[in-house]
């Protein structure tokens, strides 16, 4: 790609067509995640039956990322996300299949949800490491920006689809989640560059652990990898969501899809505004303050026993994890090298989204233990703790300027 006079970026048609599939992706399984997680809640009423959709859904992430990792550095990515989203057609196909032979068990559900997971791990891994080869490196800051806008934007859209849907067409909304997959796939595959395989390393111990290598002698990465990773397991909400939308709240699954959608809103107000910094400063520092404010959110929603505060703080959550994001896609795909981009996406993927999953277990489990709103509060609290604590495990992070001084290193 000639990076001498790259095309704009809002008119380069392979990073557009990249930002539909992968948009179109997040809103079908954010709606799939609000219409499943309704259902067994409403047939069972167990919030531990809640973690175990979370869980199923991480497990298949956890065992395969390695996996997944070593297929993006030896295969055409763009064709892994596309055999994903036709994968995760024949998962939605089966819950329809399972829900009209419906007897109240839940295991079947689950079990469909290991594959829907596995998919979702090759195509996070996929989607992360495609686009350096997309965009020139010049525009990737803003790449990746307007890649995250999108994406939040999709968060928005998915869950307040996915209430509104089972709302007004009950298991009618798998439909349209089975026609968005179709979407992002036709997308994907539309992808008109060539993108090299990397000629194969030596298989060996080396090659498949490549990915932590990498994470562990970089410390900016191991420890913005590692802070997301605790800061999701014990700030995790959404897995819960449902059961303060039904019992604390009072809402129903209109009001669950406003929910679920409002860490979006946050992230999206907060995405578009970077897309018009060329080069924030401070960002080491504001990277720690946004997880503070991350915790603190948590804290306030776990306490609200009213809608609108409620959805404030779900709004402010979003808004402070966007920079978490921002900062640390940026940091890990553009410092690390073509060949070995697929492992350290696969590590870093299961820090951004199976851990969402694992979040949603220890939510669960203790919820079922102390109360679902006990359960929130704690993970609130310890959020915190977590931030102040690698604040002094990690000064390499707080002495972050600009993000531009990372891609010099």
């Amino acid at each position: 790609m000639d990076t001498a006079e790259p095309t704009p970026l809002l008119r380069n048609r392979d990073f557009l067509l990249f930002v539909s599939g992968r948009t179109s992706n997040t809103i079908a399984v954010q709606a799939l995640t609000v219409a499943v997680g309704w259902h067994v809640y409403q047939v069972t009423g167990d919030p531990v039956d809640l973690g175990l959709v979370g869980l199923a859904q991480f497990a298949p992430a956890l065992a395969l990322f390695l996996v997944s990792g070593l297929a993006s550095d030896r295969f055409d990515r763009k064709r892994i996300q596309v055999a994903c989203n036709l994968t995760h057609m024949v998962v939605v196909g089966l819950l329809i299949a399972i829900l009209s032979h419906d007897d109240g068990a839940v295991w079947p559900i689950l079990a469909v949800l290991v594959l829907h997971g596995a998919a979702r791990s090759f195509f996070h891994t996929a989607s992360q490491a495609i686009l350096p080869n997309l965009v020139p490196r010049p525009q990737f800051p803003n790449a990746i920006a307007y890649s995250s806008s999108a994406s939040k934007a999709a968060q928005l859209i998915g869950p307040a689809l996915g209430g509104l849907l089972i709302a007004w067409t009950g298991d009618g909304v798998y439909w349209v989640i089975l026609a968005t997959f179709a979407v992002s796939a036709a997308s994907v595959g539309a992808i008109g560059a060539r993108l090299k395989v990397q000629a194969p390393e030596p298989f060996g111990l080396a090659m498949i652990l490549g990915g932590f290598s990498y994470v562990w002698r970089n410390k900016l990465v191991l420890g913005a990898i590692s802070i997301d990773l605790m800061a999701v397991l014990f700030g995790g909400v959404m897995g819960l969501l449902p059961v303060f939308a039904s019992d604390v709240l009072h809402v129903g699954p209109d009001g669950l899809g406003v929910m679920r959608a409002m860490p979006a809103v946050g992230s999206l107000v907060i995405g578009l505004a970077l897309t018009q910094i060329a080069a924030p400063r401070q960002m080491g520092p504001a990277f720690f303050v946004a997880l503070a404010i991350f915790g603190a959110s948590i804290v306030v929603f776990s306490l609200s026993e009213t809608f609108w505060l409620s959805l404030l703080a779900l709004g402010v959550y979003g808004g402070a994890d966007m920079v978490s994001v921002y900062i640390r896609q940026t940091l890990v795909q553009i410092a690390t090298p073509d060949g070995m981009r697929g492992r350290v996406s696969a590590v870093n993927s299961v820090a951004i989204n199976a851990s969402n999953e694992l979040g949603d277990f220890r939510a669960g489990m203790m919820a079922g233990a102390i109360g679902s709103v006990p359960s929130v509060l704690v993970g609130g609290i310890v959020t915190i703790g977590i931030t102040a604590l690698w604040w002094r495990l990690f000064p390499g992070i707080r002495r972050v300027d600009r993000l531009d001084d990372l891609f010099e290193k």
